[in-house]
């Protein structure tokens, strides 16, 4: 692991598995790594990994029950990504850090300062489908997404446009591409072209094969709002 070892991150996962990790008073002084002098470190699959599982976190306890679809959500998620074995070890580092408080205010900013504006795309895309995992949006937990969303940097068209990927009907699709039902034709292709760019899985190419797939779905969902405008127009 990287930059998740300091700051608020690495306070959780001391708190939540003291045995991972060597020195936790070592990983105390690093402090808080969005001071004004910080240093900015490469995100490390673990980090994006442990990232995930935090804020993953925080939009579980957010209505103040754990849900099962939720736990199977993560679980199925990392037996995708990563097989049984892994996804048995990140499950019993997530119900560790279900037990601590969170401050997600400084998580984010942790998160912010150390991980480029795809990453944290792919962060809000992920805890989008988590919250979703029992096809029903809760008020309590879109709030929280909404937060964490405002700390992480994230416009807020690009957080729009990601919670509609959720979303089933036309007006979701002009989401999607950030634009509005008046756009002319020419229009909708410029923000498909600019969409499907901002979103393209070689974004996210650092972390590794093992996110190809979850890097895809935005890059999928973009691709079906198009179609889904192109069939309502009548565009070829």
């Amino acid at each position: 692991m990287g930059w998740v070892l300091g700051g608020p991150i690495g306070a959780i996962l001391g708190f939540a598995v003291g045995s991972m990790i060597d020195n936790t008073e070592a990983i105390t002084k690093q402090g808080n790594p969005y001071t004004r002098n910080r240093r900015t470190y490469r995100t490390t699959p673990n980090d994006f990994m442990v990232s995930l599982l935090v804020l993953s976190a925080a939009v579980m306890k957010a209505d103040g029950k754990i849900m099962k679809s939720e736990l199977n959500y993560v679980n199925d998620f990392f037996v995708k990504q990563f097989g049984k074995a892994i996804a048995s070890e990140q499950m019993v580092l997530l119900r560790g850090i279900l037990k601590q408080p969170l401050q997600l205010r400084e998580i984010c900013l942790q998160i912010k300062a150390n991980m480029d504006h795809p990453m944290r795309l792919q962060l809000i895309h992920y805890i989008f489908g988590l919250a979703n995992a029992d096809k029903m949006l809760d008020g309590s937990e879109v709030r929280v997404i909404e937060e964490i969303a405002r700390y992480l940097g994230i416009s807020q068209k690009d957080y729009q446009s990601i919670r509609a990927m959720f979303g089933q009907d036309t007006e979701s699709a002009y989401e999607v591409l950030e634009i509005t039902s008046d756009a002319s034709n020419d229009e909708v292709k410029k923000a498909y072209r600019k969409m499907a760019i901002k979103y393209h899985p070689d974004k996210l190419s650092n972390l590794g094969p093992e996110f190809k797939d979850a890097a895809e779905e935005k890059f999928v969902k973009v691709q079906e709002a198009y179609e889904t405008i192109k069939k309502n127009r009548k565009i070829k």
